[in-house]
């Protein structure tokens, strides 16, 4: 099957670049800016473009390798010129759940899905790892890069597929796992999800195509409740033998955990939980995930603020562990729109750290009606606005890092949007 994918050098769609390409399929792709996966592409010398997507470069490849399948990101509407050529040249489009879910049943794959608001990447990551190190044969794809293998991999002799589901634009509802693990659910997406209640309908209805299913203790209980037929397990705490920064890192090492058992189980392998405990407590982490850039020097994707909650809890650990003067944050809110949401969770969120830097709101898919909430807005709500300071991407705050790092603090960037290439750019 030849396979065009727009937005290719992304970590949604890079990783299904990948996979389809190590499962026998000619793939293809376009894509505005280099994204994350670009290296790993390059490295499997895909056949790819970027710049604008005007659609004549899909129509190049198509009249040299007829593509029988374009698959395209959110982000590109059906206005989109590339979309529009798809059309007109009679191409099969969808977006990447439908490919995904085809190729699973093509190669007799079964599916274990990581789902939730916040930890999927982390725990989706933590179980590669887990089966790298127990030789399980198991397939992959995560939303991230990793820095101990690529972001996915086929082998034809791999009997599931390690799998991180996306609930945005109901991604995950198009797969029927046969096992899920539910991470944390908590509101999000409204210009998907009108209300809460549309939000937690989605994962039920997931939660009820998955033939089985573990819960974290901040998933929806309920729903483990409503679906007993099933006898979900339900993880309340995290393992005690775990040397892992951070609790919401130690509850994703315990799911994943459950989920590597349920795995052996079903092999009829032994389970041997001293030799699961030694591998995850070596688990080196993933990109994105608190990675660390340099000495004292951190980058998380966090925006949302359960997520920013979770990772300061992993940042004040690692300080007082490496013995830092303290926490220095740089944070990007993302979206103008979920900032609007978010507004009042953000009040005691940063207790426990130094300095807090600000940045403007990185904007996407914005409703214009809105008015932009500026970081003197958001410090001036917090209980101690005084660790805050309202900061641009410019050198006068790369002169207040470089210090702080000097100072001995820990500095951890938390960002969705162009504040990660930035940070690396200036110091690596």
């Amino acid at each position: 099957m030849n396979i065009f994918i727009s937005g290719i050098s992304g970590t949604g769609m890079g990783p299904l670049a990948l996979f389809a390409h190590d499962a026998g399929h000619q793939v293809f792709g376009s894509d505005l800016h280099e994204g994350p996966i670009t290296k790993e592409l390059k490295a499997k010398n895909l056949t790819f473009a970027i710049g604008p997507q005007t659609g004549d470069y899909l129509e190049e490849i198509h009249q040299k390798h007829p593509i029988d399948w374009y698959v395209h990101t959110s982000a590109i509407t059906e206005s989109h010129p590339e979309y529009q050529r798809a059309k007109s040249l009679g191409l099969k489009i969808s977006k990447r759940d439908e490919l995904i879910e085809t190729l699973v049943e093509k190669h007799h794959l079964k599916m274990v899905a990581v789902a939730g608001t916040h930890g999927k990447t982390t725990t989706t990551s933590m179980l590669i790892w887990l089966s790298q190190k127990l030789g399980l044969k198991a397939s992959y794809m995560v939303g991230s890069t990793l820095n101990f293998a690529p972001s996915a991999k086929y082998d034809s002799d791999d009997q599931f597929l390690l799998y991180e589901a996306d609930e945005y634009d109901r991604n995950f509802l198009a797969f029927h796992p046969w096992l899920s693990l539910i991470t944390f659910v908590s509101y999000d997406h409204s210009d998907i999800f009108a209300t809460e209640a549309e939000y937690q309908e989605a994962f039920l209805k997931f939660e009820s195509q998955s033939e089985h299913l573990i819960f974290g203790p901040h998933a929806n209980l309920h729903h483990a409740e409503l679906l007993a037929h099933k006898h979900p397990d339900v993880v309340l705490m995290s393992a005690k033998e775990l040397m892992l920064p951070g609790e919401a890192r130690r509850l994703d090492a315990t799911l994943a955990i459950k989920a590597v058992q349920k795995i052996l189980e079903s092999l009829g392998r032994e389970i041997n939980h001293e030799e699961i405990i030694e591998a995850i407590n070596q688990f080196p982490g993933v990109g994105r995930r608190f990675e660390c850039l340099a000495d004292g020097l951190n980058s998380d994707y966090a925006h949302h603020p359960e997520e920013i909650r979770a990772t300061i809890n992993v940042a004040l650990e690692e300080a007082k562990r490496t013995q830092k003067k303290g926490v220095v944050i740089l944070y990007q809110p993302h979206q103008n729109i979920r900032q609007h949401e978010f507004f009042d969770e953000y009040r005691d969120i940063f207790h426990g750290i130094k300095k807090l830097y600000w940045l403007p709101t990185y904007l996407s898919r914005e409703d214009p009606k809105l008015n932009i909430l500026t970081p003197s807005d958001f410090l001036s709500s917090l209980d101690n606005p005084e660790i805050g300071t309202p900061v641009e991407l410019d050198d006068t705050l790369f002169a207040k890092l470089r210090q702080d790092l000097a100072d001995n603090y820990l500095v951890i960037l938390m960002s969705a949007g162009d504040a990660d290439p930035w940070l690396r750019q200036k110091f690596l």
